[in-house]
């Protein structure tokens, strides 16, 4: 593609999902989909992979209950060590039940923390960056697919976008 993109701006989610099939079906590359609210079944529609964040979800899980055991053996058994009503620190597995509620905190701390910021650097979205929204409408009520196209087919995709229910075509360069 040269570079050329054009927005097509929906009013409703039933029109922008035929849309989004009905472009795809035609070999047109959908570059981005902008909408006021979650769309079910938008990613499939327009092709998305299966994203991996889950698994990245678990592996912070894991690290956080890592150091959460850790954390647990070190200061309770191993640094300082104390009889705390009668029931001596031996070792961690003796104690453990009673570390189980720290351990499953740290675990979900771990993992909401660092899939924030996981999300934040997929997504690339910083603190301070300007809005990349092409239209004040997707806010609101409002749909925009951005369609990539070449020069010479610059008018045959806009027809065939108004063609789908699009309300509005507007080229960006």
């Amino acid at each position: 593609m040269s570079g050329y993109t054009l927005q097509a701006l929906y009013a409703d989610d039933d029109h922008l999902m035929k849309a989004v099939r009905e472009t795809r079906d035609q070999d047109h590359h959908i570059s981005e989909v902008y909408t006021p609210f979650p769309v079910h079944g938008l990613d499939k529609a327009a092709g998305l992979k299966e994203t991996r964040m889950a698994i990245t979800a678990f592996l912070y899980g894991l690290v956080g209950f890592g150091v959460a055991v850790w954390m647990m053996n070190f200061m309770m058994i191993e640094d300082w060590p104390r009889n705390i009503g009668g029931k001596p620190s031996f070792t961690f597995f003796q104690n453990m039940p009673a570390f189980v509620p720290i351990m499953f905190e740290l675990t979900v701390f771990f993992a909401a923390h660092l899939m924030v910021i996981t999300f934040y650097m997929r997504s690339k979205i910083w603190p301070f960056k300007q809005a990349e929204n092409p239209d004040p409408r997707t806010t609101d009520d409002h749909f925009v697919m951005e369609v990539e196209t070449d020069k010479e087919n610059i008018q045959d995709v806009a027809e065939f976008l108004h063609s789908t229910g699009a309300k509005e075509v507007d080229l960006k360069r």
